[in-house]
C-alpha cells in the first residue's frame, strides 16, 4: 500500500453550515451519503446535539475501515452504495430524515493510491473500482467491450471528442497483443492517439474519468440517490450535493429546477400551481483560500436544496 497526501475536505464548512442552519434540528437524524475519509462527518458531530444521529455510507472498504475509528453512539456507519441511502435509513428506524449529504466523485485517497488504479500519474492495476470486493474492473470493462461500446463510454462520460479513435486503438491493442492490465499502459496508448490537448492536461484525462464513471455507474448512483430526497427527507430537511465537473452538476441542477418551480395544471389552467416539493436554496463554490490551498476543489460546487411540500 503506497503513501497518500493527507485528504482534504473540501466545502467543509459551506456543506455543515448548509445542513445545520439556523432553524435545524440539532436533534435531528443526518445522513452523510458519501464518508470518504470523514471530514464532514466529524464536523457534522461536532455540532450535532446529544439526541441527535448521523448515518455514513460508503461503498469503499478503505473508507469503512476510517469510519470505524470514530467512537460515537450517535453515529453509525454502513456498506452501502450512497443510493442505498434511504433504506439503510429506514433499516436504522429512521423513515425520514432531516439531512442529506452527498460528495461526489473520487477521493484523493483513491486517486494518490497506485493499487487503486484511479490514476495515471503512477502505474498500477486498472481497477477503478470504489467497492474492490465486488463489481467489473476497468481491466475487465476493456477486455470484453466493443468499440461502439467503448465510443459511447469515453465520449458520453468523458465528453472527450477523440473517443472513437481511443475505441479503435484499444480494441486493435487487444487483437493482436496481451490485455491492457496496467494504468501507464492506458495512458501510453492514449497519448499516441491522442496528439492535441488542452494546455497542462495529461491526454489520458478524459478517458480515465470516463472509465471511473462506468466501472462504478457514478452517474446513475446519483440519480438514484436524489430521487428519494422528495420522500424521505422530512419537510425543512436540506439536501447537499458537492460535484467536481459538469455532467454530476448538470444532473444536480435539474432535479432541483425540475422539482422546485410551481407548475400549473394543465387541465385546469386557472387553478393556482401545483406546490412543489422542493425549494434552491444555493449554489456555493470554494473561496480563493480554499482553492489555493487545495486546488483539487477548484471545479467544486455545492447545491443546497429544501423540502418543502
Amino acid at each position: 500500500m503506497s503513501a497518500t497526501r493527507p485528504h482534504i475536505t473540501v466545502l467543509l464548512h459551506e456543506a455543515v453550515d448548509a445542513l445545520l442552519h439556523a432553524e435545524a434540528d440539532l436533534n435531528g437524524v443526518y445522513v452523510d451519503g458519501t464518508f470518504g475519509r470523514g471530514g464532514h462527518s466529524r464536523l457534522l458531530l461536532s455540532r450535532l446535539g446529544p439526541q441527535g444521529r448521523l448515518l455514513a455510507l460508503d461503498r469503499d472498504p478503505a473508507a469503512l475501515q476510517a469510519g470505524q475509528a470514530i467512537d460515537d453512539p450517535r453515529f453509525s456507519i454502513h456498506h452501502a452504495r450512497f443510493s442505498e441511502w434511504a433504506e439503510v435509513a429506514a433499516d436504522q428506524g429512521f423513515p425520514a430524515v432531516d439531512g442529506l449529504l452527498l460528495d461526489i466523485g473520487v477521493s484523493s485517497p483513491q486517486i494518490d493510491a497506485p493499487e487503486r488504479g484511479f490514476s495515471f500519474r503512477a502505474d498500477g492495476p486498472l481497477d477503478m473500482r470504489m467497492d474492490t470486493t465486488r463489481g467489473e474492473s476497468a481491466a475487465e470493462f476493456l477486455a470484453r467491450a466493443d468499440v461502439r461500446t467503448l465510443t459511447e463510454v469515453i465520449r458520453d462520460y468523458g465528453e472527450e471528442r477523440f473517443a472513437g479513435p481511443i475505441a479503435k486503438a484499444l480494441v486493435a491493442r487487444r487483437e493482436s497483443g496481451p490485455a491492457l492490465e496496467r494504468t501507464r499502459e492506458l495512458a501510453e496508448l492514449v497519448a499516441r492517439v491522442v496528439k492535441t490537448r488542452e494546455p497542462g492536461q495529461d491526454p489520458a484525462t478524459r478517458t480515465f474519468q470516463a472509465l471511473r464513471i462506468h466501472v462504478n455507474a457514478e452517474l446513475e448512483e446519483l440519480r438514484g440517490a436524489l430521487e428519494p430526497s422528495l420522500r424521505h427527507l422530512k419537510l425543512g430537511g436540506r439536501l447537499g450535493v458537492i460535484s467536481f465537473h459538469s455532467l454530476e452538476d448538470r444532473i444536480v441542477k435539474r432535479f432541483i429546477q425540475l422539482h422546485s418551480k410551481d407548475e400549473p395544471d394543465r387541465r385546469a389552467p386557472f387553478a393556482p400551481p401545483r406546490a412543489m416539493p422542493l425549494k434552491g436554496i444555493a449554489r456555493i463554490h470554494p473561496g480563493a483560500d480554499e482553492v489555493a490551498a487545495n486546488p483539487r476543489s477548484r471545479s467544486a460546487v455545492l447545491r443546497v436544496a429544501e423540502r418543502i411540500n
